[in-house]
């Protein structure tokens, strides 16, 4: 890897670090960055996906003290995990043409539910009206389709996380976004085990990267908390918006 390729990754890595804290979505600016520096499409999205794991984590750190306590939390991480496996020996067993199709319709709807939540509330009812029952299923079903649609792609898995959730769950959009970086972070590490012993990683692309997710994922984490909701909102509808678009055009093209 040439300097003027490093110095392209470690710039995106930084970028998506912060854009993964706040939005989710940052795996759109490394992924593209990877394939700029010459790495094969799956290559490139195995080693994009395990290069933005510390960037999780270190939005966990920044974000920690909007999480619940850690019991509601417990039954959630099993669930990731499961759809995470899934997803990740998914990619590496299908063809991924018919999923990149469909990946942006996905993205857009999600970010749809997002901007029309109010709206999508009265229709199918309020968190705080559900049973508990009904609450504890919505919420770990948002919880696997995520951890599965995280496992093949990755990328705007952020954007579907905080939409489902904030869907589901009657808790603040920080509040949300907290729970989105660990489930992120979760995600995260299961890909990194399964692809480091199966997939096609390149270690030098990913070694430039992750600590540049690191530090950008710290800093968007503690930028979440000072924003007021509508902006905060407003902010991944937008990006959400423009990641589906941008992988409609990609999958068209």
């Amino acid at each position: 890897m040439d300097l003027p390729h490093a110095a392209l990754l470690l710039a995106a890595g930084l970028a998506a670090g912060t854009v993964n804290a706040v939005a989710g979505g940052g795996s759109l600016i490394t992924f593209p960055a990877m394939i700029a520096a010459g790495l094969p499409p799956v290559a490139a999205n195995v080693s994009n996906s395990v290069a933005v794991f510390p960037g999780y984590v270190a939005s966990v750190a920044g974000s920690k003290a909007d999480l619940p306590r850690r019991r509601a939390l417990a039954t959630l991480i099993p669930t990731a995990l499961v759809g995470t496996i899934a997803g990740a020996l998914l990619l590496l067993a299908t063809p991924a043409r018919a999923f990149e199709v469909v990946v942006p319709f996905l993205v857009l709807g999600a970010t749809a539910v997002l901007a029309f939540q109010d709206p999508l509330r009265r229709l199918v009812g309020h968190p705080r009206d559900l049973s508990p029952r009904r609450r504890t299923v919505a919420v770990q079903t948002m919880v696997a389709v995520g951890a599965v649609y995280g496992g093949y792609f990755g990328a705007a898995l952020g954007v579907m996380l905080v939409a489902g959730l904030a869907l589901v769950l009657d808790a603040t959009l920080a509040r949300v976004s907290a729970i989105k970086n660990l489930l992120s972070a979760v995600v995260g590490l299961t890909t990194l085990v399964v692809f480091a012993l199966f997939g096609p990683l390149n270690w030098a692309a990913v070694a430039v990267v992750a600590p540049a997710t690191l530090i950008g994922g710290y800093a968007g984490a503690r930028l979440v908390r000072r924003l007021p909701p509508v902006v905060l909102k407003t902010l991944i509808v937008v990006f959400g918006t423009t990641i589906g678009f941008y992988l409609l055009w990609r999958a068209l093209s």
